[in-house]
């Protein structure tokens, strides 16, 4: 992987990009991240969360596709493969898990619109480097890549992480009731859950780390970095939620990783 394109905009823009996940690590140590469970009003004005997320990953949509189809080999196979890795991605994280999302009656407002303005300028950013990157600073990303070992066992590592993420977020929502207006948090069970509290963060950092094996470039590096800083605290701070709320949640189960942590 090259540190630096020659390009002054883009290799500006990826050094931004690893000085936010260096921010998000350190900043997620000393709070917890301000929504769902952990919204507050002291991060400014919360939204309804299916609002939030749809508004937060927008620009993944958008700018991604608006800067992949000025490139010059938008319409070689390999960058093509990987934009539709990246649609069937955002297919899932961008439009039908903020639009499926379950909110009980009373809690109609957790998102906060910083994470959320924060979270478009990542998405928004994580948009215009890969877009960039497939389609004009990856010479490797040619045919013959598609039958690299890097690029195989990345994308089986990717479909592995989007299986458990999609597969516990579906046991997640069916845990709540939308017409509810009392406690709407329960303890899940089945599938990963029987090892870890947030197997879909787990699965999310899968994702990315095949994202960044398949596609062997720092924007992809920098989004599971990115992702990291926010998703292992944030595992460990729900773990503890969750054996403060449940008297008899599962002792066994870990925070993020089986058996370890």
């Amino acid at each position: 992987m090259a540190w630096y394109t020659g390009n002054e905009t883009f290799d500006t823009w990826l050094a931004v990009g690893f000085g936010f996940a260096a921010f998000t690590l350190l900043g997620s140590l000393f709070a917890k991240s301000p929504y769902g469970r952990f919204a507050s009003d002291k991060m400014g004005v919360n939204l309804n969360p299916k609002l939030g997320w749809w508004l937060m990953e927008l620009p993944a949509t958008v700018v991604f596709f608006w800067f992949y189809l000025q490139g010059a080999r938008a319409f070689e196979v390999t960058p093509l493969a990987l934009a539709l890795v990246w649609t069937i991605h955002y297919g899932n994280r961008g439009w039908f898990f903020p639009l499926s999302l379950r909110v009980a009656r009373n809690r109609s407002s957790t998102f906060s619109i910083t994470v959320m303005l924060l979270g478009m300028f990542v998405t928004g950013l994580h948009g215009y480097l890969n877009a960039t990157f497939f389609t004009q600073y990856a010479p490797h990303l040619t045919g013959a890549w598609l039958a690299d070992p890097r690029f195989i066992g990345g994308l089986a590592v990717y479909l592995c992480g989007l299986f458990l993420t999609v597969r516990s977020e579906a046991i997640m929502r069916h845990l709540r009731d939308p017409n509810a207006a009392g406690q709407d948090y329960k303890i899940p069970y089945g599938g990963a859950f029987r090892y870890v509290s947030s197997p879909q963060y787990l699965g999310e950092l899968t994702a990315w780390a095949g994202f960044a094996l398949m596609t062997w470039g720092l924007p992809g590096v920098m989004i599971f970095l990115i992702s990291a800083g926010n998703l292992v605290p944030r595992a460990f701070q729900s773990h503890r939620w969750y054996h403060e709320r449940f008297p008899g949640y599962p002792s066994d189960r870990k925070a993020i990783i089986p058996f370890i942590i």
